[in-house]
């Protein structure tokens, strides 16, 4: 007797149970290479103050922006974490698809509900093929307590929680993306700031040293040693420089008010005081291209979808199988409050069905293989995805290596024009070269001192988007693993949740 009840126990116990139908998961490959092709051996040697992080590090690894060492990029920072809204609109997302965890897990326990009514009710005198002379009205008091429960036999509950589950967190990379993301532009727009500072700061020098080059050209008139066209040439030379002072300062405001969004201000309410452009580039190790897999949240994101779509795979294939529903009702139905709750008035049924398609014109079979089809292209997203970081690494480590050699050449391309400038000065104060050459030669000047800034600019921008192509010190073991009610293991709840 007792291994029959054992027998019948295990039995229910693998029927409730039951399996699951469908693909096994398996993370798609690929292409990758042992290392970067733009990297040099220096710069897997590099030790800078950032680097790509590991799992087993203590130190926070998002806060990657201060290895500039600016205060105000850094408090910059935090404030667009805090207030930033596209970031909140991520995270509402990533909580909506936690909540969703839930949804698809309570599938998984019977549902019971209740619908008491209370009416009183009288028939009509004419019914058909017979009268019932003045019908007396009869009472209808129903409370039925309905129970369904599908039973999972082939994994369909099973694999929309799991589908669930692997969509929060694709929507918990992909809040990782929104952030690397706006803290990159933030930091972006803040160089192009600087920049634009820096820039402002040359043009104002400028200004004066033509300034003081007319006055010149108007004194060596006075005497005598200069035509006007010389006059004329130093005042045109002034006026342009004067215009592109002037003009710095519509992309200096620009990005004033782009950084004011971000930090979710109204432009109106930030103001930052111009300041040089004290940034340096940093010296940033590469890693390999097989850890960029784990280092890139996009990537981590597009990975989880296949792993959803892999899912909807199996559920769509249990909708060719029968599925077996549980289904109990019981209650109290009286015809007056009096007998509602008596004995007699207890009415119950107990029962299962089972539903199994035979004819559906074509649908679950187009259901299935639209699943594989989306499947498809989530695998080759995924490898778009890892394409495109590769390509991202590739195309900034070029850029460092590329803007470090022209930097030197273009400081000394100043440095050059500067000479020239001084020379050239020089010999038309002593009546030996026409004003022409000197306005050419401070034209030279001011082009190779622009661009000088310019390439700074350019080389810490390269620093900014290497950082955030390899992820920003991110690791996909901050991907929180939820149970079926979406809740990381061993979070606190409070009562209610």
């Amino acid at each position: 007797m007792r291994s029959g009840f054992c027998w019948f126990s295990a039995s229910l116990g693998l029927l409730l149970g039951g399996c699951m139908v469908g693909p096994d998961y398996h993370t798609p490959s690929v292409p990758l290479s042992d290392r970067f092709k733009e990297a040099t051996p220096a710069d897997y040697k590099a030790a800078g103050t950032w680097r790509i992080a590991q799992p087993s590090d203590g130190l926070e690894r998002g806060r990657w922006w201060e290895i500039f060492g600016d205060a105000e990029l850094d408090k910059l920072e935090d404030e667009l974490g805090e207030a930033n809204q596209t970031l909140k609109e991520a995270e509402a997302h990533f909580r909506e698809a936690r909540a969703l965890i839930r949804y698809q897990g309570a599938a998984q326990y019977p549902s019971i509900d209740v619908s008491p009514s209370a009416a009183s009710v009288r028939d009509s005198a004419h019914q058909p093929y017979f009268q019932i002379p003045n019908p007396p009205p009869e009472g209808d008091f129903q409370l039925p307590f309905d129970l369904n429960y599908e039973i999972d036999l082939w994994g369909r509950i099973r694999r929309q929680v799991e589908a669930a589950r692997e969509e929060a967190q694709a929507s918990a990379a992909d809040l990782a993306t929104v952030s690397l993301s706006l803290h990159a532009e933030l930091a972006l727009d803040y160089i192009e700031l600087r920049a634009a500072d820096a820039q402002q700061r040359l043009l104002d020098d400028t200004v004066k040293a033509y300034t003081k080059a007319l006055h010149l050209t108007v004194n060596r008139h006075s005497g005598g040693f200069a035509p006007e066209a010389d006059v004329e040439q130093a005042q045109t030379q002034l006026d342009t420089a004067r215009v592109q002072d002037t003009d710095i300062g519509v992309m200096r405001a620009q990005y004033e008010h782009a950084i004011a969004v971000l930090i979710g201000e109204s432009p109106a309410a930030v103001s930052l005081a111009p300041a040089p452009l004290n940034l340096k580039p940093q010296s940033i190790p590469p890693s390999i291209p097989s850890e960029l897999l784990q280092r890139r949240p996009d990537i981590a994101a597009a990975e989880r979808r296949v792993a959803e779509a892999n899912q909807q795979i199996g559920i769509a294939q249990a909708a060719f199988y029968p599925s077996v529903n549980l289904a109990a009702l019981a209650g109290f139905q009286g015809t007056s409050p009096v007998n509602w709750f008596g004995w007699p008035s207890l009415f119950w049924a107990v029962g299962t069905t089972m539903t199994q398609p035979i004819f559906d014109g074509g649908r679950i079979r187009a259901q299935s293989d639209a699943t594989r089809a989306a499947y498809d292209a989530e695998v080759a997203f995924y490898r778009q995805t890892t394409l495109t970081a590769f390509q991202q690494v590739e195309d900034n480590l070029a850029a460092l290596r590329i803007l470090a050699a022209e930097a030197q050449q273009q400081r000394d391309a100043v440095k050059s024009a500067d000479r020239s400038l001084r020379t050239f000065t020089n010999l038309y104060v002593g009546g030996e070269v026409a004003y022409l050459q000197v306005i050419t030669a401070q034209t030279a000047l001011l082009t190779n001192q622009r661009n000088d800034v310019d390439v700074e600019r350019r080389r810490i921008e390269a620093d900014i988007r290497l950082i955030k192509a390899l992820g920003g010190g991110w690791d996909i073991a901050e991907l929180p693993q939820l149970d079926q009610h979406g809740i990381p293991p061993g979070a606190f709840v409070p009562l209610g949740q």
